[in-house]
């Protein structure tokens, strides 16, 4: 049998939504909110066809929609614009070099540094001046310091992908999973949470072993089950940047016993953050009022994330609600290298 012959056809998705029982709420300006953050992401980054559709279906505002449920409509604006951003950037970064990649980050960095003075003709740079000017009006210092570091540490990871991909490098698992936690952008996300609820927590309680491993928890389970999501899209162009390739490759596993693995890692994560919670400590009535907020924040980050990888187009086109329900995937023939 030729290796055409036997190369898998389709591959059944683990029933993560099934394992994940947290309640999926969504914030009540969720439609306005998208809608108009939408047609700023549209205009700042001057999308043409086919770019405009395509972004059209990811609607990242129902996702921050479901990740910040509890938000007013001018803290989700400015988390649904960075959201719209980040995925923009994410895109745009996809083709970019080792050089190019830094270039941005200089840029970005610069920005978010100081969003009302920095100048740039970078069209990344200006969005990112537009959101995070209004960011910074009530954002708290711990919070935007978070933020600011978080974006860093994405750009650096992305660096890494980009010199991965122009050497044709497959990571070992253990390093995927480390420059993984940083290219997903989750950690900026994270640091949303505190914006959108007008907190600010002590840096002792972020720097706390719990909450740390919660939050790593969060961003494997966000990040693994994407992977799962995005691998047939992925494959078919021909991308190496996913726990499944990296897993085939490793472990020697053919694809759907891959995806089994990822699935149990995604289950395992689940019940990490479960087993965490019932490990936090507490720092006194006034934080652990916050710090509660925080772990709703997560918790809706990991529900919310599910649910819309399957309303959005971006991983099974208008297809999502019956591969939500029947777990079937028919992969994609690859493009011509």
């Amino acid at each position: 049998m030729s290796s055409t012959e036997s190369a898998p056809t389709k591959f059944i998705l683990p029933d993560l939504v099934t394992d994940c029982t947290f309640p999926l709420r969504l914030n009540s300006d969720c439609y306005d909110v998208a809608r108009a953050s939408e047609k700023w992401l549209l205009s700042g980054a001057r999308l043409v066809e086919p770019r405009s559709s395509k972004f059209m279906g990811l609607k990242a505002g129902e996702l921050t929609a479901a990740c910040y449920p509890d938000a007013d409509a001018s803290h989700l604006r400015v988390c649904s614009d960075f959201m719209n951003w980040l995925f923009n950037m994410d895109d745009w970064l996809d083709e970019f070099d080792v050089e190019g990649t830094w270039g941005m980050r200089e840029c970005c960095i610069g920005a978010f540094r100081d969003p009302l003075q920095f100048e740039t003709e970078k069209l990344g740079g200006k969005m990112t001046k537009c959101f995070f000017s209004r960011f910074v009006k009530t954002g708290g210092p711990g919070c935007t310091e978070r933020f600011i570091h978080t974006m860093d540490l994405f750009f650096k990871a992305v660096v890494l992908q980009a010199n991965d991909r122009a050497n044709g490098l497959v990571p070992d698992l253990e390093s995927y999973i480390t420059v993984r936690r940083d290219t997903s952008g989750c950690k900026p996300c994270f640091a949303l949470i505190e914006y959108a609820a007008r907190i600010d927590l002590p840096d002792e309680v972020m720097q706390h072993p719990v909450i740390q491993s919660m939050e790593e928890a969060t961003n494997d389970l966000v990040t693994w089950s994407n992977d799962i999501f995005s691998y047939n899209v992925e494959q078919s162009r021909h991308d190496t940047h996913n726990m499944i390739v990296v897993l085939m490759r490793e472990r020697g596993l053919d694809l759907q016993g891959a995806v089994d693995v990822v699935g149990n890692f995604c289950k395992g994560s689940i019940d990490r953050f479960q087993t965490e919670r019932d490990n936090l400590p507490s720092w006194g009535e006034e934080i652990d009022r916050d710090v509660a907020i925080y772990i709703d924040g997560l918790q809706n980050w990991i529900v919310g994330s599910l649910h819309w990888s399957f309303d959005s187009e971006r991983y099974f086109g208008k297809e999502g609600l019956d591969v939500k329900q029947q777990r079937i995937i028919n992969l994609l023939p690859k493009r011509p290298l």
